[in-house]
């Protein structure tokens, strides 16, 4: 087991552990209980969205005992840290999903923009229903039209890296998630 790391530095930012592995391990068996219990009997395609899940992904997938398919899309509406409103489908879907439980599964959800977009885009493949699974919700900072049926933990507005999540490319690879230190200030 590696050592816990209180402060990594990326990009000349300092960063501290917010969410340790073990605590997002034990989250994920929680996630998985629920999934197990409430789509029992479904036709499951869990989509992992490109980059950031598919860490989040691969560990929830492995904790639900329910036959599933698990397919991935990328979309994207972030430029740095911040959001850019505009969302962009840069892989699409190609799986046939009439009909389907489709399990969205995401990093984390901020302004919603992006996960209402990817809902549209798959309401259009006529699945039988829609759920959301993400990682990390930022509540404070939602204003779309769409919330996550499953919520790995609720955090404030504040940039956080690792476990998938990353800062231009670093800190994808890191187990646990760390959080921007406030005496950092913004990420340019």
């Amino acid at each position: 087991m590696m050592k816990l790391m209180k402060k990594i530095r990326l990009h000349n930012k300092d960063f501290e552990v917010y969410l340790p592995a073990e605590k997002i391990r034990a989250r994920l068996y929680e996630l998985a209980r629920r999934l197990n219990t409430e789509l029992v009997n479904k036709d499951i395609v869990f989509l992992g969205i490109l980059n950031g899940a598919f860490i989040f992904a691969a560990d929830l997938v492995r904790l639900v005992d329910l036959p599933c398919a698990i397919s991935f899309a990328k979309v994207a509406s972030y430029q740095g840290d911040k959001s850019t409103g505009i969302v962009h489908e840069l892989i699409g879907i190609v799986e046939n999903l009439e009909g389907k439980c489709v399990v969205i599964i995401e990093d984390i959800i901020d302004t919603g923009l992006s996960m209402d977009h990817l809902v549209e885009l798959l309401r259009k493949k006529n699945p039988s229903e829609i759920h959301i699974a993400t990682l990390l919700f930022k509540e404070e900072a939602h204003i779309g039209k769409t919330r996550p049926d499953y919520t790995g933990f609720v955090i404030p507005n504040r940039f956080v890296v690792g476990y998938g999540l990353d800062f231009d490319g670093k800190g994808r690879n890191l187990e646990d998630i760390y959080i921007l230190s406030a005496e950092a200030g913004p990420v340019d």
